[in-house]
């Protein structure tokens, strides 16, 4: 029986081990007793607080997305201009404890999922209309005579930048380079808002 009080630290171990896993096999190729024992728990307990190896891997999910996500409103409370907002955004997606070995390769795992798992599939969309949506606001302010329809293909161009930056980070051997790949999206985005706005 665990201890009172123990449940939301146990819960928070489990998923963190849940990640780190995934991450080492990059793939959803894991067992609930690699998982617990990484956590230094029982199977049994794993089990009880999640039902299943799917349960898990849909906890660890969401932990990912509200760690993301968190970061994306710190940084854009402090955004002050446009160009600030959008450094704001990419600041988060390639923050050193998002665009880490383990984190891409749980969102590639995630991907894979979301053709099989109605809920990640669920968890996959609303990540991307937060992404599209911030980044339409962000590039909108940017260009403030250019029609609607023209920030939302920018931002579009942006989103599938981000992650096609972490697909390639997950197939090659590499450290992870945020700073450089954040840069390369801001570079993308300002060149293109400077056409349209010329």
């Amino acid at each position: 029986m665990p201890k009172i009080g123990m449940e939301p630290i146990r819960r928070a171990e489990i998923i963190h081990a849940a990640i780190r896993e995934i991450g080492r096999a990059g793939s959803l190729d894991v067992t609930v007793r690699q998982i617990a024992d990484r956590a230094g728990v029982s199977s049994a307990l794993a089990h009880h607080y999640f039902g299943n190896k799917d349960g898990i891997f849909l906890a660890a999910f969401r932990r990912i997305l509200d760690e993301f996500g968190r970061a994306v409103r710190t940084r854009l409370a402090a955004a002050r201009t446009p160009d600030e907002r959008l450094d704001a955004i990419l600041g988060a997606s390639f923050d050193p404890e998002q665009f880490s070995d383990e984190i891409v390769s749980a969102w590639l795992v995630f991907y894979v999922q979301a053709h099989h798992v109605p809920e990640a599939a669920r968890l996959l969309r609303i990540y991307a209309r937060r992404l599209d949506s911030n980044l339409r606001h962000a590039i909108r302010a940017m260009l403030p005579g250019a029609p609607r329809a023209r920030a939302a293909e920018l931002a579009e161009g942006a989103a599938a930048m981000i992650d096609g930056f972490y697909i390639r980070h997950a197939l090659r051997p590499a450290p992870a380079d945020g700073a450089a790949a954040r840069a390369r999206v801001r570079d993308y985005v300002r060149m293109a808002a400077r056409e349209l706005a010329g």
